[in-house]
């Protein structure tokens, strides 16, 4: 059975890194071993309060001190390197709703899954009913995203037409607001006649492929935002996004491949709206790509990166 020393370990390193993590809990687990060999601790009797006394080999103490020291160093050095310790707190704008996806469980398991990598102080709008044509009462403020200090979207409103509408949704972003746009966001006002919408995002996407579990390729490994990101990255179950077209002014940074057609297809990128920076993904369908690991890795790391507030 755990110890309980050991289970409150495993809650701090849980979420801290994604393909060093195996490491960390590695280096703890043997360096706790070698310390029940040295004869310092015994899970039955000292539970008791047993007053045994054994040899200690100080060999093998010294050697578990220096394993359980550097895994708690190391994922000290993971946990900080995803953003600039001692910052304030990013005040960040998650708007959600529309078709097609459980908004509410989604934009909790992002809350949460985003806390090891920055602190962020949220405002959630979820609005537009869960149809295809809603819309946010927010944007109809001029001045709806000066307090944030980036903005996330994860709505679903394909059917939206309304120029000036959405208008006052791209016009602030090129202000100088980062986004972090999310899945069906590629989909909203698709069927929208301009552009405004699809230049902010940096891709043009008007269907997708069935859900699936998609390889994922990294083919920007030296972006910032990839550190970290697994090789071998396979997607929970999921819709692959068809990219259309991918701006000029955008860059992927991983892409999926299509069952169907055997073409590549961007899922995460970046993109720079007028200089305002743009990360985005197209994975987020379900409940489950929402607490993956791998996944919240990048759109933290997205996150940071669109602020300017990630370290290398």
């Amino acid at each position: 059975m755990k110890s309980a020393s050991l289970i409150t370990v495993d809650v701090l390193l849980t979420p801290v890194g994604y393909t060093d993590l195996g490491l960390s809990e590695f280096f703890l687990s043997f360096g706790f071993y070698l310390l029940i060999e040295s004869r310092l601790v015994f899970p039955g009797e000292c539970l008791h309060g047993s007053d045994m006394k054994f040899p200690v080999n100080t060999s093998i103490l010294s050697m578990a001190t220096a394993l359980m020291a550097g895994a708690f160093c190391f994922s000290g050095a993971l946990h900080a390197d995803h953003h600039k310790t001692g910052d304030k707190p990013i005040k960040a704008l998650l708007v959600t709703g529309g078709c097609c996806h459980n908004y509410t469980v989604q934009s909790q398991a992002l809350q949460d899954g985003l806390k090891p990598y920055a602190n962020i102080e949220w405002t959630v709008i979820h609005e537009g009913g869960n149809g295809t044509r809603g819309q946010i009462d927010l944007y109809k403020d001029a001045d709806w995203a000066k307090k944030f200090d980036v903005v996330v979207h994860n709505e679903c409103f394909a059917d939206t037409r309304d120029e000036g509408y959405v208008k006052s949704i791209t016009e602030a972003h090129k202000s100088g607001v980062p986004a972090v746009v999310i899945h069906c966001a590629m989909h909203t006002y698709r069927s929208a006649p301009f552009d405004d919408w699809r230049q902010f995002l940096g891709v043009t996407s008007r269907r997708h492929d069935h859900q699936d579990e998609y390889p994922v390729q990294v083919v920007a490994p030296n972006h910032p935002i990839m550190k970290g990101f697994p090789e071998d990255w396979t997607s929970p179950k999921d819709e692959l996004y068809i990219i259309e077209k991918l701006w000029p002014s955008a860059q992927a940074l991983t892409i999926s491949i299509s069952e169907r057609d055997g073409k590549a297809h961007p899922v995460m990128w970046v993109n720079d709206f007028d200089g305002t920076r743009i990360f985005g993904t197209t994975y987020g369908h379900n409940d489950t790509t929402f607490r993956d690991k791998a996944f919240l890795l990048a759109v933290g790391r997205g996150l940071l990166w669109a602020c300017d507030r990630l370290e290398d």
